[in-house]
């Protein structure tokens, strides 16, 4: 088997239906894996489950509320049901507000801190679980943001989240390590998505004048993402553990702004 090969392996992805999410889903599908998506969106997560089926691959979209313990749980007990254990999850769902730090407000606080960590905290503990139990190892993947590793003055809530998750990936990373269950955390920068384009109305000019603060000369693309996804998923990968990667065009992306 390639080192890249996730043949006979099943993944779940948290806010699989989208942008990053979406490529994720796609990405470790062609690689191989059966894919579970968890979103709020329905119509979202069903037709990327048609294209993980369009692809030779078993697929599940269950709607799932990242910060809801019970629905958590019941999209680990679906996969597990019905497509026989877990060997991948991505933690990839999240969202923020933005404005001045002394604007925001707490339940915007909540909601940001709900979703973007004690959502993967909540996947991470019932996934971990069965892992554990099934005692074949496993692969888990949170999805940073560049705000947790550097500044986020438009949005601190969301780069408090990030920064946690970072921890939170070290932190597992340690506790599970002998269970052979990698945790690796994946942080990236400015990401071409449908939701960046429509927040931010971006033209062709906006989007060359924000590339040219990067090294690489480009905004990334969900894929280059998801490239990244499924190595830390695969066994290329098997050496790695408690890491946090930069995927953000180069070093530049950490100065503050």
């Amino acid at each position: 088997m390639l080192p890249l090969d996730l043949s006979n392996q099943v993944a779940i992805v948290t806010g699989g239906g989208v942008g990053i999410g979406r490529a994720i889903s796609l990405e470790l599908a062609r690689a191989g894996a059966d894919v579970v998506i968890g979103s709020r969106k329905p119509e979202n997560m069903a037709e990327v489950a048609e294209e993980v089926k369009s692809l030779g691959r078993r697929s599940l979209a269950v709607v799932t509320d990242v910060a809801v313990p019970e629905q958590v749980d019941n999209l680990v007990q679906q996969t597990v049901d019905k497509l026989g254990g877990i060997d991948i999850l991505v933690n990839n769902a999240g969202f923020s507000y933005f404005g001045p730090p002394e604007e925001i407000k707490v339940e915007e606080w909540d909601a940001v801190i709900d979703v973007n960590l004690k959502g993967p905290f909540l996947c991470c503990r019932s996934v971990g679980r069965v892992m554990i139990e099934q005692k074949r190892g496993g692969k888990i993947i949170n999805i940073a943001s560049r705000a947790g590793l550097a500044d986020s003055p438009n949005a601190v809530h969301y780069g408090a989240a990030k920064a946690g998750l970072i921890n939170l990936t070290k932190s597992l990373a340690l506790s599970w390590a002998k269970y052979k269950i990698y945790v690796n955390c994946i942080a990236p920068g400015l990401i071409k998505t449908e939701g960046m384009i429509a927040s931010l109305k971006m033209t062709p000019e906006v989007e060359q004048g924000m590339a040219k603060g990067l090294p690489v000369g480009r905004l990334g693309s969900p894929e280059d993402i998801a490239y990244m996804a499924v190595f830390l998923a695969s066994k290329a990968s098997d050496f790695i553990t408690g890491e946090t990667v930069a995927a953000c065009g180069g070093p530049a992306c950490f100065v503050s702004r």
